[in-house]
């Protein structure tokens, strides 16, 4: 049990911080070793006892059996006692004393030891279930880097990763994993992105390629330019979302909370009216010890341990599921909430697509094409839009002779500055029809994505972008219409028309809008809700932020993705593939599915073992074993979580 348990009513358990997982295995087992000896001592005088052999006879049994309950649990009464001082009467620490304590007085020692032993078996099993499910997520603190080697006036001096600045060089060994966000500076790197993505497969980058913190080198010495500080390192930001996570609490939560609260008091009552009542209507006909025996039966099996363990542990072993697929839930009511998602919407770049534009074609009207090629990068090097950094990769303009000033990004149409002596535009046709620009308008039914381009306000070309479907894109959509609750999946995006109609097409999207600005997206999800409908929006740029924001489910694409879009988001795709989306729900209605199935499972047989006790008609034994086995079963029908495959 944990520590906290001590200070809180009816085994309130705060699973964000728990019992320790120790390091030790030895002193793990030590745990076990007086619940063991004090089933050996138990069954060895129940043997005795049961061939009523000539010396166990009292006050024998009572030193036997009381020093096994004292071995086995007497920190447990140690524990109730303090709690009565302070004046928290209903938990289960007084429950299980006053109930145990109660079969001595009555001189069913043998059941009175028996209902004690078996929950503090039953709290090992549940100790040992919790550190299991906080493993998944634990692991994810041993991917932070204590130590970095930075170079410092070709010294290598060794520091703290939160004491390194934006701009150093920092050194990775092979084996070694990397400290903080950067920049490649030697030629290649093969990479273990697994702790941050999920993904087992090596990654090659390459030189000017980012890299992250948490990234495990495997292949050779390299370098690394830092662009972030420790604390904006995408990896702190990951660890911060999961630490969050834990501490919100789902409405199913939250309920069985706040019922137990109510539950145990009741309980607690009903089993002195149990003992009392009788009286008066009996009269001498009323066995004290008979019905004393029934409130204890009606105080053991009515611990709501299985409740409060199981439910908390489920939403648990759901988040911990969930980040081992590099899926990252920021509390359990979300994973409530993705179970209602019954349209999914997405973003087309960096979502469906890799968000890796190349430059296919350049068509110069009555201009050098060198030179617009030039212009139109030195504008969009203020941009940080994957298609804006196609062009200037493209582009190569690091000894670019031009300079760009007054750089204005319009959101939803593009860019417009004065490069040189130039005035540029470049973006889509939208920002022509703007500044009232005439250009050829064959451009708007092309299927390509291309960026047009005016000099001092005459149209003066274009550029065309090729963007890469992602790999388990089409795959992710099948998905997603497999799952019985999904009636629709539609597509938003900022991209001409017939862009979006190809890839919705090429994807099996059922809806697909383009031509949108970020204010356009957030009406069309706003008409979703209007319908009924319970919208999850995917996305992973800085214009996403909003949509994301007013969607009853948010999620971001998190490798790629934006600070923003991340920020804003309830779930985050660590691995930026689509197909985790259908993960996500999947994980979300098992996790629902088995608290549910948790819920019944304890009510029902508690329902049925009270009203037999309180009848004469279950035994302290057969409490004990609902008692327990409910808890345990409970337990282990959460753990399932951990051990199902999700793809």
């Amino acid at each position: 049990m944990s520590k906290e348990c001590e200070e809180g009513s009816a085994c309130a358990i705060d699973y964000t911080k728990g019992t320790p997982i120790s390091k030790n295995t030895f002193s793990i087992n030590k745990a076990y070793v007086i619940p063991v000896l004090g089933f050996f001592f138990l069954l060895i005088g129940i043997v005795i006892d049961y061939f009523n052999i000539t010396f166990f006879k009292a006050p024998i049994p009572l030193i036997w059996f009381g020093i096994i309950y004292m071995a086995v649990g007497g920190s447990i009464v140690l524990k109730a006692a303090k709690l009565i001082v302070k004046g928290n009467i209903y938990n289960e620490f007084v429950l299980m004393s006053v109930a145990t304590l109660g079969a001595f007085l009555i001189g069913s020692y043998e059941e009175g030891v028996a209902v004690m032993l078996f929950y503090v078996i039953g709290e090992l099993f549940q100790e040992a279930a919790v550190n299991k499910a906080k493993r998944s997520i634990e692991s994810l603190l041993k991917i932070q880097v204590e130590e970095v080697s930075v170079l410092e006036n070709g010294n290598k001096i060794t520091k703290h990763p939160k004491e390194v600045d934006i701009g150093q060089t920092i050194q990775v060994k092979p084996g070694e994993k990397i400290a903080l966000d950067g920049e490649l500076i030697s030629n290649d790197a093969i990479l273990n992105t697994a702790a941050l993505t999920g993904e087992s497969a090596p990654v090659t980058k390459i030189k000017g390629e980012k890299v992250l913190a948490g990234m495990g080198n495997l292949h050779k010495v390299i370098e690394i330019k830092v662009t972030s500080k420790y604390e904006n390192t995408k990896l702190s930001k990951i660890l911060k979302l999961v630490q969050e996570a834990v501490g919100r609490k789902a409405k199913t939560q939250l309920l069985i909370s706040r019922l137990a609260k109510v539950y145990t008091p009741i309980v607690f009552w009903l089993a002195i009216a149990l003992v009392i009542i009788p009286y008066f209507f009996l009269g001498g006909a009323y066995e004290f010890q008979m019905w004393f025996q029934r409130a204890l039966i009606f105080l053991v099996i009515s611990c709501p341990c299985a409740l409060v363990i199981s439910i908390p542990l489920g939403y648990f072993g759901g988040i911990g599921a969930a980040s081992l697929n590099g899926i990252l839930f920021k509390g359990s009511n979300f994973l409530d909430l993705m179970t209602k998602v019954d349209t999914i919407v997405m973003d087309k770049t960096g979502t469906l697509t890799k968000g890796v534009f190349e430059v296919q074609e350049i068509v110069s009207i009555n201009f050098d094409k060198k030179i617009l090629v030039e212009l139109t990068a030195v504008l969009e090097a203020n941009s940080t839009h994957p298609i804006a950094e196609a062009i200037v990769k493209y582009a190569n303009i690091d000894k670019a002779t031009f300079k760009s000033t007054n750089v204005e990004e319009i959101s939803g149409y593009g860019m417009k500055g004065k490069v040189a002596d130039y005035e540029v535009l470049a973006g889509n046709t939208k920002l022509l029809d703007k500044f009232n620009i005439t250009y050829e308008k064959s451009l708007n039914t092309s299927s390509d994505t291309i960026v047009v381009i005016a000099i001092n306000e005459k149209y003066a070309g274009y550029i065309t972008i090729a963007d890469i479907i992602k790999d388990d894109a089409k795959d992710a959509i099948a998905t997603l219409h497999s799952i019985k609750k999904i009636k629709e999946v539609v597509m938003l995006s900022g991209d001409k028309q017939i862009v979006v109609d190809k890839i919705a097409k090429q994807l099996g999207i059922d809806k697909a809008i383009g031509e949108l600005l970020p204010e356009d997206k957030i009406k069309e999800v706003e008409k979703l809700k209007a319908q009924g409908r319970t919208i999850a929006f995917v996305g992973d740029g800085i214009n996403d932020a909003p949509v994301i924001t007013i969607a009853d489910v948010g999620m971001a694409m998190g490798g790629l993705g934006s600070d923003a879009a991340i920020e804003t988001a309830d779930v985050v795709i660590q691995t930026d593939q689509p197909s985790k989306i259908a993960i996500a729900i999947k994980i979300s209605n098992s996790t629902t599915k088995i608290i549910w199935q948790n819920i019944t499972l304890a009510f029902g047989v508690k329902i049925l073992v009270l009203t037999l006790g309180a009848l004469g008609m279950a035994t302290l034994w057969e409490a004990v074993i609902a008692d327990v086995g409910v808890a345990l079963l409970a337990i282990l029908n959460a753990v399932r979580l951990q051990r199902m495959r999700w793809s």
